[in-house]
């Protein structure tokens, strides 16, 4: 067990927070261009100095589900915010989070229940036109 300001830490927690830490890590740089591929979840757990299936297994009872769900959970909100707040098309978009353009449109898809482009006109800010004086 570790401290954390002064608060016991259970290592299951501990584990599970440093898996977040690291996806979200891991995706910034994939998105800046510091690394070139998508980590499997077994170099995932090698980088966090433990088993794929401790990592598995740690994930799974503290927030119920296989790692993989929120690593394309992470990888969905990127590609959202992404869409929302560029003009990348969606095949550089794609790319850049490492997918075939088709797969990618597929995999946003079972998640989104809509196409990259769909959720884009539905989701982007409206622009704001500038008042003309009179």
């Amino acid at each position: 067990m570790t401290y954390n300001n002064n608060k016991r830490v259970k290592r299951s927690e501990e584990i599970t927070s440093q898996y977040f830490v690291f996806l979200d890590k891991h995706i910034e740089d994939l998105v800046a261009g510091r690394v070139n591929e998508m980590m499997e979840l077994n170099e995932i757990a090698a980088k966090l100095y433990i088993s794929h299936k401790h990592l598995t297994d740690t994930i799974r009872q503290t927030m119920g589900a296989h790692p993989c769900h929120f690593y394309d959970q992470k990888i969905i909100e990127k590609a959202k915010q992404l869409l929302q707040e560029t003009d990348f098309s969606v095949a550089h978009i794609a790319i850049t989070l490492t997918y075939d353009p088709s797969n990618f449109s597929k995999f946003f898809r079972k998640y989104v229940k809509s196409t990259p482009d769909q959720w884009r006109k539905n989701n982007r800010p409206v622009k704001k036109l500038p008042k003309s004086s009179p």
